[in-house]
């Protein structure tokens, strides 16, 4: 009789202690949140490198929150919440543990060891991940076709308009300055960038910042072709370029290190992003270390991916990204994306009638910082309207500078804002 009860009560113990006791609705909704990401990853393979990690590490925190717990730290809980995940207590064994503010019940419990995407997450936090995928990002990128077209920059520049034109919404909306901040970097459609400035400016905000960046980089070729076709009129996307020029290199290899200068002249809070992508670009270019580039460009970026992914997953729990806040972060950041969106067209229309129509204004889209997919959503709009129209190679430029904008746009956001 007495191993029975030993039975009942370790199976109780069992029960209690499962995810089916714990877990509230908020997390069974993001569990599915995290699979319908799964689902895009894998069979529409929307940036399946950086969703299906996020999707993973949303999935796993939902299931067991204590895997992204504090190590050896205070965390306040309100009372619900610690008597959930913790059935063996209840108020009156912990009365003296109790702290009343603003009339809630809150319990400090100090976790004894950090959970495994806690530790994870020190690499987001400390800002070492977005330099390093920067790194990668450089060392793939060529950057041939802005050093041929330099007016590239321009565009590029353009379409970090609805940053700020985001940051000034989100204020009068009643956001902070940071949050302001954190949520204008999402139109740069540029994932490490948003993560980078976010942990600074706003960590908390990391989970529903980093999911809607990455999305909507996920979503350009859905997103972007209605507002290049409806800010374009036919004879425009017909337009052919003519071919660029060739690049030297001598001027692909002076390129970086110009960049580097200029950028750390002048915006020191940039220079972490922007060194580490013309250092990468360096390395590809200058030829005589293949072996590292090569590691920059695969190993090291695809670890980098993978623990990024997981960590910044991890962060989006239930309690957290169920909110009204979140889902008004959400659809800032998708007016910050076609705003960018439609300033890069726009200002390729006015480069349009300052060429006497030599370029073609698709390739204004292409100037938020999504390489290469909006590149290639440029060059098949073009085609629709010409078949033999090839824009790829023109969109490119300002494509990788706009992925030089963005981390310049980080850079005065973060060197604007106080932190």
């Amino acid at each position: 009789m007495e191993i029975i009860n030993q039975l009942w009560e370790s199976m109780k113990s069992l029960f209690f202690d499962s995810a089916l006791v714990q877990l509230g609705w908020q997390n069974y909704v993001m569990i599915g949140i995290s699979l319908f990401l799964v689902y895009l990853a894998i069979h529409k393979e929307y940036e399946p490198l950086v969703l299906l990690p996020i999707a993973v590490g949303m999935l796993l925190v939902n299931l067991c929150p204590s895997i992204a717990l504090n190590g050896g730290e205070n965390v306040l809980y309100t009372l619900e919440e610690y008597l959930k995940a913790h059935p063996g207590e209840t108020e009156e064994t912990i009365k003296y543990g109790i702290k009343i503010i603003d009339g809630v019940k809150y319990v400090n419990y100090v976790s004894q060891s950090g959970g495994l995407l806690y530790y994870l997450y020190q690499g987001v936090k400390l800002g070492i991940y977005p330099p390093l995928i920067f790194l990668g990002i450089g060392a793939m990128t060529d950057f041939g076709p802005l050093i041929a077209n330099p007016k590239s920059f321009i565009l590029g520049a353009a379409a970090q308009i609805g940053i700020f034109i985001t940051f000034i919404g989100a204020v009068l909306l009643g956001f902070d300055v940071n949050s302001a901040g954190a949520i204008g970097i999402i139109g740069g459609a540029d994932g490490p960038t948003a993560i980078y400035v976010t942990s600074i400016l706003k960590p908390e905000m990391l989970g529903p910042i980093a999911v809607a960046a990455y999305s909507y980089m996920a979503l350009v070729p859905i997103i972007q072709p209605p507002i290049m076709k409806l800010l374009t009129t036919k004879k425009e996307r017909q337009i052919v370029m003519t071919q660029l020029r060739p690049v030297s290199r001598l001027e692909k290899i002076l390129f970086p290190l110009i960049v580097i200068i200029v950028v750390a002249l002048l915006l020191p809070d940039a220079t972490p992003l922007v060194g580490m992508l013309m250092f990468g670009n360096l390395m590809r270019e200058s030829g005589v270390v293949d072996r590292i580039a090569k590691t920059a460009q695969n190993e090291l970026m695809n670890i980098i991916t993978i623990f990024l992914g997981v960590s910044v997953g991890s962060t989006a729990t239930g309690q957290v990204f169920l909110s009204w806040s979140t889902i008004k972060i959400i659809l800032l950041g998708l007016f910050a994306f076609m705003v960018g969106t439609a300033c890069g067209v726009l200002f390729g229309k006015i480069m349009c009638k300052a060429t006497g129509g030599k370029v073609n204004p698709l390739i204004g889209s292409a100037g938020v910082s999504a390489v290469p997919m909006a590149a290639r959503v440029s060059q098949r709009v073009g085609q629709e309207e010409n078949p033999s129209n090839f824009l790829l190679m023109h969109a490119m430029g300002p494509n990788v500078a706009g992925v030089v904008g963005s981390a310049v746009a980080a850079g005065v956001l973060i060197s604007c804002i106080p932190h």
